[in-house]
């Protein structure tokens, strides 16, 4: 468990003495600590280097994002301090820190009175989430997205993700390849799919925008007395992309009917209520700004997004478990399974599921 020295406590430009400081949320990627002034109180991050290599560009998508937000919520009459993140530059104004061991530090002020929820528990939910990552579209329209960097060069480039487990498949390592044999010939059967997202943002049918990428119900923050979403939160996946990454990553995580850590894979089906309220939430948000091909591609989104998942995990358990964390034996193959199985159930309801995008496509989608 990693603590926040002195060094970086007088590192940043806090209003007042920082009094208390102790760890905060269950983050896996970086490590989280709340310090408070007595009047203030400020979220201060390790930066995890291994997975952010280039902090520089990371911490300018961020600042870039978040300024130009800032800028629209502003115009727009809300709450800059409340309904975007701002960062808290070093007292030698740059956006972070780097300490003598060699360790990044960031800091965020604290938006207080506010409430994260894990997991979706009805189609309000879902609709409400989608309504937050709707507006967060909305608001980055005007953002030039080709000024981003990649922090994870490659992230949604799903022909490359299955190139990387066809060669975990010729080395099999760990000697695991005999029990996954029918998961393989799953990927392969559809690899004439992967390169859907690729070609269309490089012949231009579908536009480059700023995408999240990691659309989850626990990066938005909720106010805590109205439960209004108020926030996005976790901007360090936010890249250049297509706006379907986004609307997919959410249906796969928060539409199945069986969580990715299930005992039971093989009967991960997706939730259709719970595809309409987020489908619905989203093409309210956001549907007059996208075009046609977008919101015709929202499906594909949905099983692609799944499907590369599955992808991941799947490379992970070949060789040896080594970037998803795990808690048992065959953890990374049974989520495999559980993303793959929520696959062939969405090419199932293939038909009823253009026909919700459809639905709400007429009565959002201005042309």
């Amino acid at each position: 468990m990693f603590t926040v020295d002195k060094e970086i406590l007088e590192a940043f430009e806090f209003d007042g003495e920082i009094v208390s400081c102790g760890p905060v949320g269950n983050g896996l990627i970086n490590s989280t600590f709340r310090a408070d002034t007595g009047s203030r109180a400020y979220i201060i991050q390790k930066i995890n280097n291994k997975v952010f290599r280039d902090v520089d560009a990371l911490m300018e998508n961020i600042c870039g994002v978040t300024s130009y937000l800032r800028d629209k919520i502003i115009s727009a009459g809300g709450d800059p301090n409340r309904e975007t993140l701002n960062v808290i530059n070093t007292k030698n104004g740059f956006p972070y820190f780097r300490c003598k061991n060699g360790y990044y530090w960031r800091c965020y002020e604290f938006i207080s009175d506010t409430v994260v929820y894990n997991a979706v528990e009805c189609p309000d939910d879902f609709y409400s989430c989608a309504l937050a990552f709707s507006e967060f579209q909305r608001q980055l329209d005007g953002f030039p997205a080709d000024k981003l960097y990649e922090t994870i060069p490659d992230f949604h480039n799903t022909p490359d993700r299955c190139a990387k487990l066809m060669r975990a498949v010729r080395n099999d390592f760990c000697n695991r390849l005999e029990g996954v044999r029918d998961e393989i010939a799953f990927v392969t059967a559809r690899a004439g799919e992967l390169s859907y997202f690729v070609d269309r943002l490089c012949n231009r049918s579908l536009p480059l925008r700023i995408t999240h990428n990691d659309t989850k119900l626990n990066n938005i923050l909720f106010d805590k007395e109205t439960n209004k979403a108020l926030c996005v939160v976790d901007l360090d996946t936010v890249m250049p992309g297509a706006v379907a990454y986004d609307f997919g990553d959410a249906i796969r995580s928060g539409a199945p009917t069986l969580n990715e850590d299930t005992l039971t894979p093989y009967e991960t089906r997706i939730d259709l209520e719970l595809f309409e309220a987020f489908t619905k939430g989203f093409l309210e948000g956001c549907g007059d700004c996208l075009t046609e091909n977008e919101i015709d591609s929202l499906v594909w989104g949905s099983k692609l997004m799944t499907l590369e998942c599955g992808i991941r995990f799947l490379t992970d358990y070949l060789e040896g478990d080594v970037y998803f964390k795990t808690t048992r034996n065959g953890h990374n193959l049974s989520r495999a399974r559980s993303q793959f199985a929520l696959v062939a159930d969405m090419e199932n309801n293939w038909y009823e599921m253009t026909a919700i995008v459809e639905k709400y496509k007429k009565i959002y989608f201005k042309g």
